[in-house]
């Protein structure tokens, strides 16, 4: 049976739950945290929806959203952000998507998330995962990049070039 929890050498990741809805609301309505991802900043109503869809959706695919914490052997570990995989609106298929709070960037924490996350994914049978980001959004593009994502697509999208992302289990092997 797999776990529905992750664990990296540095970081736990855990399916996302109502017991992290102030960190998740926090995060969501951050410019700074949120301002690059698809949709932007959320006000605290919408964040709370999307939990609620998270959650649900777990419940639905045994797969999800996760919230990142640094694993430290305390107990006492921080909320560095969310990552995960979800069925995108736009039938370009089952996606990875991450966000950490900026002073949690640049450490490789993004990185060894969502790496954790993907990994996971083609180990559920996920074949194909993609992902979307703006071109000017380097440091997603350096993550992207450095977990085996290439691109495939490049697409216009409310103005901004986005550049489609994916990963296969062809690509694993």
């Amino acid at each position: 049976m797999i776990s529905s929890q992750l664990y990296t050498p540095r970081l736990i990741l855990s399916p996302v739950g109502w017991q992290d809805l102030e960190d998740v609301v926090s995060l969501k309505t951050d410019s700074q945290a949120f301002g690059h991802m698809l949709g932007g900043v959320r006000t605290r109503l919408k964040a709370e929806m999307e939990m609620a869809e998270d959650t649900t959706y777990w419940g639905c695919h045994r797969i999800g959203m996760y919230v990142v914490r640094e694993n430290i052997r305390s107990g006492c570990s921080r909320f560095l952000g969310i990552t995960g995989i979800h069925h995108r609106q736009d039938d370009r298929g089952y996606a990875l998507r991450f966000s950490l709070w900026p002073w949690a960037q640049g450490r490789g924490y993004a990185r060894e998330a969502a790496y954790a996350v993907l990994m996971e994914a083609h180990a559920r049978g996920y074949e194909r995962i993609v992902a979307i980001s703006k071109e000017d959004n380097i440091p997603s593009r350096r993550v992207l990049g450095g977990i085996g994502m290439v691109v495939e697509e490049v697409f216009m999208r409310y103005g901004n070039k986005m550049l489609m992302y994916v990963s296969t289990n062809d690509n694993r092997s």
